[in-house]
């Protein structure tokens, strides 16, 4: 069976990366109206000197305003704020985020009730030795790959190829989505737990368990997404910068 958030870290205090912090203090701005709709937002040289930041740290945050939905870059011109309200359905790639939801539901627990009853041994091994590299991985490019690629494993492990080509349509996409919930809801180590999980049904030959399994997973994803979504306390993000420099 899936483990409970109870048996996973995911209560426990998430400490405030340096990219996020950025964020919240840009996006908090952007909603105080501190940088109107249509204005041009300081260079990245200007706000990393504001803001005491490495421009890869601030570059990451200005991508994830993109994805919120409250700029835009403009090659050659600089980075443009188009909305004071995150949208609460985010872009990644081609998609958005409620219609991968939507078809992950629909494609990867009947994957995970076929892989089950499919995989063989090599498909455990190299599960097995995938979740091993993830759980020691600290890189969040490193670990994102291997997300999708746990992904794609599971969906070989069906036997199935529609199922595996289905899943590599949205690759990209879920990708950036990885990428996104790493920086910003602190996914990694909720997600290691919840693949391992998963694997523990394939093991078993559990229908049922890795279904659940694997639709706790995606419910996890959800609930992250929409608390990522919500305006955060934007009181103290100047301090957090600080706290992150």
């Amino acid at each position: 069976m899936y483990l409970s958030d109870s048996q996973t870290a995911s209560n426990a205090p998430r400490r405030v990366s340096a990219m996020e912090a950025v964020l919240n203090h840009l996006r908090g701005a952007i909603e105080r109206g501190e940088y109107p709709v249509g204005d041009k937002l300081p260079s990245e040289a200007e706000l990393c000197r504001r803001l005491e930041v490495s421009r890869p740290v601030l570059r990451e945050a200005l991508r994830a305003l993109q994805t919120m939905g409250l700029a835009i870059s403009r090659t050659g011109k600089g980075t443009f704020v188009v909305s004071d309200s995150a949208v609460t359905d985010l872009t990644f790639g081609d998609y958005v985020a409620s219609d991968l939801l939507e078809v992950r539901r629909h494609v990867e627990i009947p994957v995970a009730r076929y892989a089950a009853l499919r995989r063989t041994p090599e498909d455990l091994d190299h599960l097995a030795h995938l979740l091993e590299r993830m759980e020691r991985e600290t890189d969040t490019t490193a670990w994102v790959a291997m997300d999708t690629l746990f992904h794609l494993s599971v969906a070989q492990a069906a036997r199935n190829p529609v199922f595996r080509r289905v899943i590599e349509e949205i690759r990209d996409a879920l990708a950036r989505q990885s990428a996104f919930l790493n920086e910003l809801g602190g996914r990694r180590e909720q997600s290691n737990y919840e693949h391992r999980a998963i694997v523990e049904a394939l093991i078993d030959s559990s229908e049922q368990d890795a279904a659940d399994a694997m639709a706790h997973h995606l419910s996890r994803v959800e609930t992250t997404l929409t608390t990522i979504v919500r305006p955060p306390d934007h009181r103290g993000a100047q301090r957090n910068i600080e706290e992150q420099a």
